[in-house]
């Protein structure tokens, strides 16, 4: 069987490319948007429900975290009908 060896070395010294592709991979979800304004709105809409459904499971026990879901849901339904 051949050895065959695949080298990454050219993109090793590529800082510049590397630094932005956390930047480049939000860019790629946001091309749906007819303008920054727009995806900007959505986004700041979204971070607030974000934070209140992002409960940090890893840090709570299980009971804990079922009283502060339920909150959640609570809290979501009563802005959303009301």
């Amino acid at each position: 069987m051949p050895l065959t060896i695949h080298s990454n070395d050219r993109y090793a010294n590529n800082r510049a490319e590397l630094s932005h592709q956390p930047t480049r991979a939000r860019e790629r979800g946001m091309h749906r948007f007819s303008s920054p304004e727009q995806a900007q709105r959505f986004l700041s809409a979204h971070a607030l429900v974000c934070s209140l459904f992002n409960l940090q499971r890893h840090l709570a026990s299980a009971v804990s975290y079922r009283l502060r879901r339920g909150r959640a849901f609570d809290c979501w339904n009563e802005a959303v009908t009301g």
